[in-house]
């Protein structure tokens, strides 16, 4: 019954969105509907209204709507959502004050000289303003009018003009920032959470062990992920796009003819394509620049990208007229000044310790007040002529409006179609398909094409991704990113708006093209465009660095990054040293051995040996790497004969587990049974057939096990163990020397530190003599807590304790014992410091230079950049771990 209610789901579902009926209120209304009949029936029914329901009931259902709900609208941490009203904004803004405009008639003067030029400069166009605007109604239209009769008055191809300026249209669904991206990464916070319950569930049954490993856990993703991962694949698409034009003017001449410009190339011409190109470009840079830098979050750089949309559209509007530029250059020469206060002041207003601090931090509040002022004066502009705020205001408005609601319905069919256990019917479909990851890739890839050519990138977003994507993301075989996903499906979606017979980017390029364009003229140019796409989708399938490096670069370069200690980058950083040993093993042994025989006479014993403890542990931790690599290429050489029977018996297991939970079903569906009058001891018997038909299938999968999984999985994780060892060892020896090396450093280099401590601790006698105990013991903890900041006092420290214990009980006798003991300790601490300090404490200190970002690596506080870049292009590769499994 519950696939029944399922079917209803989906079929009410089809039924309101086919009929025209708004999709905000046919995702939410079709749920309600079908979980709505599915209570009632079940309570007439079975007396129980939640007897159709795989998971829960009506009422749950209920609490899991107003938890989405809150989730949606109340949360602090998901505040995702929030940059979409200001990139619309943006987006609106530049559309409705022409600057879009005066770009595309600009492009299409400078390119039109080159053969397919007018179709080059659509594409840059289309390019740009999906960077500004990322609102496909408003980009196809503009080029629509402008470019369209222009490319048909020069004889361009009618399919090749059409499909040029739809498929452009489309480019701000991928090219950040973009609408799409931010939902999409919404939309996958949330499912890389369960997806990492179902891989620690799948690891927990597979091993035995209650954690998961870090470095095997689901990561999540971030709009500003998304925005960084979607920038190299837009490019991409970008890039086929003018090569595509170029070979179809190369082979066809006469359908995508050069367009000479009328007027001259001087340096008025010039300067006008600056005034139209350079301010978007630095309006891109500021928005896409901050979230590449780590500069700013997606809120604030969609909070930039809308007060630089209004300062542009405040001189645009004023286009002729004089003063036009005046809150432009104010809000240019302020953001100028900023910068250049910035590098010579702290402008941190905690931090302020003089006039000097004092005379920054007033001339930063001049710059931003005269910012302010720029803004408020464009914003005014844009008040006063041709009402455009307002009219960017209620556009924004409803394009937002529309977005939330449809989340929230969204997410109400969601949890409808798992309540009937849909998700499970999903998973069961998707994993049982040959083939594995990629067979069930490429099936959810295909649906999602095909449901383009009915639905809305929206729809497809928020309902279908929140049930594959968990799925998707779980599997350790491919073991794919986030980031990946969210990106192959953007670019995937990003077809809809071409695919006929609902492509809204074909129905915004029909309401503009002249008669003389036949409707089926425009379906055959976008064929083309969608098959370029398909090959980006490709691309960046078998090339998953192109998503996942920049998103990797920059969290590793940031000021957030991570310790090279995190479990996640050991397996990078270890390949990157095993190359960097191949290479410099020699230097690194060289190093080793002068070290070794510098004079340490005049070191206390204990420091002597944790030296040499040191340099021996260096000496064997590189020689343990080459264990290591051995190890992995042992269990590399067995991995392809073993993969087979894991993939094999893993499956098997997963059926059992399967019929396992059908068979608790069962079996509760007797206690169910028992407790209701309606039901005889024929419906249980007819259960207990079901349980044992069950059961006899679970041997079946038990019996199919080949004989030989165990001593092959035993192997396995001999060879396993091995490599973990080896890795352990050599982890243990770099961390213990280079900790050794360090500590003993931090001591000589303190020499100085504690010579300032004598006069202090040479009075402590006296105090003792002079002072009252309670006084004196506060003396003495005075002195402690001033050594304490001191490397390598500890030993001095335990008879301060002591003596301010003994002053406790009023034994001033004892404690005097305890302070000579420690001005003894400290004359013999601060000798040997000041002597080494003298003597090997350079060369020390260039040993540990030489080993820091090698041996000593794992101890440092962050990667160098060249190592994090290093890292980087390592942890942007997928890896299947799935034999961890």
């Amino acid at each position: 019954m519950e696939l029944f209610f399922l079917l209803l789901l989906v079929l009410l579902m089809a039924t309101a969105l086919a009929s025209g009926f708004p999709v905000a209120f046919s995702l939410p209304g079709s749920a309600i509907l079908a979980i709505t009949i599915a209570g009632v029936v079940g309570w007439l029914v079975a007396g129980d209204s939640g007897a159709y329901f795989a998971q829960d009931g009506p009422i749950e259902w209920l609490t899991a709507g107003v938890t989405n709900f809150r989730g949606i609208y109340w949360e602090v941490e998901r505040d995702t959502l929030i940059a979409i009203p200001l990139f619309v904004f943006m987006g609106i803004m530049l559309q409705r004050s022409k600057i879009a405009e005066d770009l595309l008639v600009k492009m299409a003067q400078l390119f039109g000289p080159i053969p397919g030029g007018l179709g080059i400069s659509v594409v840059f166009v289309g390019a740009l303003l999906a960077a500004t605007t990322g609102i496909v109604g408003a980009t196809v239209v503009a080029m629509g009018l402008i470019s369209l009769p222009a490319m048909l008055r020069n004889n361009y191809s009618k399919p090749l003009a059409t499909g040029t300026i739809a498929a452009s249209g489309t480019l701000g669904q991928i090219i950040p920032p973009s609408i799409v991206l931010i939902i999409l990464a919404d939309q996958l916070a949330s499912a890389a959470d369960q997806a990492s319950t179902l891989r620690q569930q799948e690891y927990k049954e597979a091993t035995g062990a209650f954690n998961i490993p870090s470095e095997f856990d689901v990561g999540s993703t971030s709009a500003g992920d998304m925005f960084l991962g979607a920038f190299l694949p837009g490019l991409v698409l970008v890039g086929l796009y003018m090569v595509f034009i170029l070979g179809f003017a190369f082979l066809r001449p006469k359908q995508a003819p050069a367009v000479h410009y009328d007027g001259k190339f001087d340096g008025q011409f010039w300067i006008s394509v600056l005034l139209s190109l350079v301010p978007p470009l630095a309006l891109i840079f500021a928005v896409l620049g901050s979230i590449l830098l780590g500069i700013a979050t997606v809120n604030q750089a969609g909070a930039i990208g809308a007060a630089g949309a209004t300062i542009m559209a405040g001189y645009r509007l004023m286009d002729g007229r004089k003063g036009a530029y005046y809150p432009a250059i104010l809000a240019v020469i302020s953001l100028a000044a900023i910068m250049v206060l910035l590098q010579f002041f702290d402008l941190n207003i905690k931090s302020i310790d003089n006039s000097r601090d004092m005379v920054g931090i007033a001339l930063a509040i001049v710059a931003v007040a005269a910012f302010l002022t720029s803004i408020v004066w464009s914003g005014w502009r844009t008040f006063k002529l041709e009402d455009t705020l307002r009219g960017v205001m209620i556009d924004t408005a409803k394009t937002t409006s529309m977005v939330f609601i449809i989340l929230l319905g969204a997410a109400m069919l969601t949890a409808a179609f798992r309540a009937f256990g849909g998700e499970e019917l999903v998973r069961e479909f998707l994993t049982g398909l040959p083939g594995g990851f990629w067979a069930q890739f490429f099936v959810v890839m295909a649906v999602i094409f095909i449901l383009g050519f009915f639905l809305d990138f929206i729809e497809i977003a928020v309902v279908v991704v929140p049930i594959v994507a968990p799925i998707l993301l779980a599997d350790p075989s491919a073991n794919v990113t986030a980031v990946w996903l969210g990106v192959m499906i953007g670019l995937n979606i990003q077809t809809s708006f071409l695919t006929p017979p609902f492509g809204f980017a074909l129905f915004y390029l029909r309401g503009v093209a002249p008669a003389a364009v036949k409707t089926l003229e425009m379906y055959r140019g976008v064929v083309a465009f969608i098959s370029l796409q398909l090959i980006a989708l490709v691309i960046v399938a078998f090339a998953p660095p192109l998503v996942n490096y920049l998103p990797q670069r920059t969290y590793l370069t940031s000021e957030v990054a991570p310790p090279p200690l995190n479990p996640r980058l050991q397996a990078c950083i270890e390949d990157y040293l095993a190359v960097y040993y191949d290479e410099n093993g020699d230097q690194l042994r060289s190093a080793i051995s002068s070290v070794r025989q510098l004079d340490y006479a005049g070191l206390p014993a204990e420091v002597r040996e944790t030296l040499q403890e040191s340099f021996d542990s260096a000496e064997t931790a590189l020689s343990t790497l080459d264990e290591v690599k051995a190890a992995e290429a042992e269990l590399r050489a067995y991995e392809p004969d073993y993969r087979p029977l894991h993939r094999e018996v893993r499956a098997l297991q997963a059926d059992v587990r399967k019929l396992q939970a059908r068979i608790d079903q069962e079996k509760q569906r007797i206690n169910r049974y028992r407790r209701d009058e309606r039901f005889g001891e024929s419906d249980i018997a007819k259960v207990e057939e079901e349980i044992d038909e069950l059961m006899a299938l679970q041997e079946e999968d038990k019996a199919a096990i080949p004989d030989e999984w165990e001593s092959a999985h035993e192997t396995y994780k001999g060879l396993l163990a091995e490599k973990n060892k080896a890795r352990g060892t050599y982890r243990r020896l770099v961390d213990q020397s280079y900790d050794e090396l360090v500590e003993v450093i931090a001591s000589i280099g303190s020499a100085d530190g504690l010579a300032a401590v004598r006069p202090q601790i040479e009075a402590l006698p006296q105090a003792l003599q002079q002072q009252p105990p309670a006084e004196a013991e506060e003396t003495i903890q005075d002195v402690e807590r001033t050594l304490r900041d001191i490397e390598g006092t500890n030993d001095i420290r335990k008879p301060l304790s002591r003596a301010r214990r003994a002053l406790e009980d009023n034994d001033i006798e004892e404690a005097g014992v305890k302070l000579a003991e420690a001005l003894d300790l400290f004359a013999m601490e601060l000798s040997w410091r000041q002597q080494a300090k003298d003597g090997v404490y350079a060369d020390l200190v260039a040993y540990e230079e030489t080993i820091r970002n090698s041996i000593g690596l794992r101890k440092q506080s962050r990667l160098p950049r060249d190592i994090a870049l290093d890292v980087a292009a390592c942890q942007s590769v997928h890896r299947d771990i799935s034999l961890e499994f």
